[in-house]
């Protein structure tokens, strides 16, 4: 591939993707709300169906709340999550269909006849969130952060302590901030062109 096939600079294609690892340890420097609204701004962007956005973002930073959070992470995912700077729970909305008159405004019927069932809001919300995951990590990294999304936990009882509603669905766990000593496990191999792309 030729450098000029991508318009992006070379040193932010390796900030967002070549260079950017999922980090296991991470410094003390906090990150403010101010760097999560910049990050949030940027990713609202996110492409979705219908416009929709069914993302929420849970910014776990209370001690009390990091414990409960820790309790419920697989053990091999505890101390990092104990220790990162900040943590955020993000999860599928499963009401998002409620802001649809505002987000397709063109529309709007959808959130009573294409949303009206609970089971096609999950399946839709789940992958429409799974997608703005994708960018909320990415945001991190261009906010000069790093992220370390995880999947390892018991998603019931996370459910049930910090979406006690019922109507949110844990989906990933991030740990962001600046990089520790030793953050990185070695780059482990991806699939090449050849082995994904096929051409009809």
């Amino acid at each position: 591939m030729t450098a000029d096939a991508l318009v992006l600079d070379p040193a932010a294609q390796d900030l967002l993707f070549r260079e950017a690892r999922t980090a296991n340890t991470f410094s003390d420097e906090p990150v403010t709300d101010e760097q999560v609204q910049a990050i949030y701004d940027l990713v609202k962007y996110a492409p979705t169906s219908m416009n929709m956005q069914p993302l929420r973002v849970v910014l776990v930073r209370s001690a009390e709340a990091r414990e409960r959070l820790v309790s419920h992470m697989m053990d091999g995912n505890k101390e990092k999550t104990s220790k990162a700077p900040l943590v955020a729970i993000l999860a599928t909305d499963h009401e998002f269909h409620e802001e649809m008159p505002t987000q397709f405004p063109h529309f709007p019927q959808a959130k009573d006849t294409v949303f009206a069932e609970r089971p096609v809001r999950e399946a839709a919300g789940s992958f429409n969130a799974s997608l703005q995951v994708g960018y909320f990590i990415i945001g991190v990294r261009a906010a000069g952060l790093a992220a370390g999304p995880m999947t390892g936990f018991d998603a019931e009882a996370i459910n049930k302590d910090f979406f006690s509603d019922g109507e949110h669905s844990v989906l990933a766990v991030v740990n962001i901030g600046k990089p520790g000593e030793n953050a990185w496990f070695p780059r482990s191999p991806r699939l090449s062109y050849d082995e994904v792309v096929t051409t009809v």
